[in-house]
């Protein structure tokens, strides 16, 4: 018991949450994959090999949560350069080559690994961003260098994402303006630009339906164009089909997923009975929360609902508990992160936005998304290592008080003052001067 409670450290919530979606993932990839057991002819290849995923990601979450959190500030500093390259080899060789996985150029592949950049990128402007809001308040909040570095950071890889993935790049967007509004940036900053963008994107919009799908898909580095285009005008065309004349092979994705929804009950018809992952191409992915709800029910979609929003609580609790800005501003930014998208596919997946390519953290079946998701967890568990030690010291700080006060000696607390200054100081996870937040 005591080797278990060794390394599995930090926040017990975060662990069991972290737990839970693992399972559900096992269960509901090994049902919902046999699209690719049917491909392969492998029936145990596609579970097998997603298991061994989240082992290895099991094991990144225990390295991680045991570095002290003040090492993350300097991931950036290798990751955000790395990622910023590969991110434009990607766009460079997809509009070169025309080298594309379902219509994007999003992967690369090393030494028979195959990732994506855009994951590595994701995380290097979440941390760069609580570094900066941290380093950046003083009593009237953020400076303003905070905001401009912020944007500067932000906008490069948001100009490489997302000419072939769109949706990260608005989600990445709206997390880094959810980490501002939390880091005090000027409400006045935050609003001036956001309807600028709003501006922006009704004329883009207004643009993206005007214009033809065949002309976009001959502008180089915006054939995914055609793509949005046609998403916007099949989400918002609310006319009803009669059952009789409605193609369902048209929008196959779609039909089958809202088919899935629409024929669950409030326990599901179980797992691995599932009917309609017979004919969802991304059902182990995109889609997998439709899957969650026909063989789980109601009640299984609203567990996992409720999975996500006790892990963005829990962040909010521990970013709370921090004494440091850093800490707090990085883990409600990877909350923020796991939890917006989270809600973008299983608003998918129910038909209350247009079709996206974001998986459901932490159950979908990935490789690069599943072990950067599960960093993610380290980071959030390390943070929560540390505002267990801050506890310990209040604790410790309060004793030390209580027992001058009763002995009513001078002397005792000149005796203990160094003990409760050691305590105090947080030198295991922070070296860094006092006023450096």
């Amino acid at each position: 018991m005591n080797l278990l409670k060794n390394i599995f450290k930090g926040d017990k919530v975060v662990w069991m949450i972290f737990l839970f979606l693992c399972l559900i993932s096992i269960v509901e990839v090994f049902s919902a994959a046999a699209t690719l057991t049917y491909k392969s002819g492998d029936h145990w290849g596609p579970i097998t090999q997603h298991a061994a995923m989240l082992l290895a990601g099991v094991a990144l979450v225990v390295a991680m949560h045991n570095i002290p959190y003040k090492w993350f500030q300097m991931f950036p500093v290798f990751i955000y350069p790395l990622s910023t390259v590969l991110l434009a080899i990607v766009l460079v060789l997809g509009i070169i080559s025309g080298d594309r996985i379902n219509g994007a150029a999003r992967w690369m592949t090393f030494m028979g690994f195959q990732f994506q950049p855009s994951e590595l990128a994701k995380m290097a402007v979440v941390i760069a961003t609580a570094f900066i809001l941290a380093k950046r308040q003083d009593e009237k909040g953020a400076s303003p260098k905070a905001f401009k570095y912020i944007l500067m950071l932000t906008g490069v890889v948001l100009v490489l994402i997302a000419p072939e993935n769109l949706s990260t790049a608005i989600l990445l967007f709206a997390v880094v303006c959810m980490m501002m509004f939390i880091g005090r940036v000027a409400a006045k900053k935050l609003w001036g630009m956001l309807g600028i963008l709003a501006l922006v994107g009704v004329i883009g919009v207004g643009t993206l339906l005007a214009v033809p799908a065949k002309t976009w898909n001959e502008i180089p580095g915006l054939h995914r164009a055609s793509t949005w285009r046609g998403r916007i005008v099949k989400f918002v065309d609310n006319e009803e089909v009669p059952a009789a004349k409605f193609n369902i092979d048209k929008e196959a994705q779609v039909a089958h997923a809202r088919i899935a929804v629409a024929s669950s009950n409030f326990l599901g018809v179980g797992p691995g009975n599932s009917v309609q992952r017979d004919f969802l191409s991304q059902a182990f992915s995109d889609f997998i929360f439709a899957i969650v709800i026909e063989e789980m029910g109601l009640a299984g979609g609203i567990f996992v609902v409720f999975l996500y929003i006790c892990l963005l609580v829990r962040a909010g609790r521990i970013a709370n508990k921090c004494a440091r800005t850093f800490p707090a501003f990085l883990v409600m930014g990877i909350a923020l992160l796991l939890v917006s998208q989270a809600l973008l596919n299983m608003m998918v997946a129910v038909g209350l936005f247009p079709v996206t390519g974001q998986p459901l953290p932490l159950i979908s079946k990935g490789g690069t998304s599943t072990l950067v998701n599960c960093v993610y967890i380290g980071m959030i568990l390390s943070v929560s290592r540390y505002t267990v030690l801050l506890d310990e010291q209040k604790a410790h700080d309060a004793q030390i008080q209580l027992q001058i006060e009763n002995m009513g000696n001078p002397d005792a607390q000149e005796g203990t003052e160094p003990t409760a200054k050691v305590l105090n100081s947080d030198a295991t996870f922070e070296d860094e001067e006092e006023n450096s937040d």
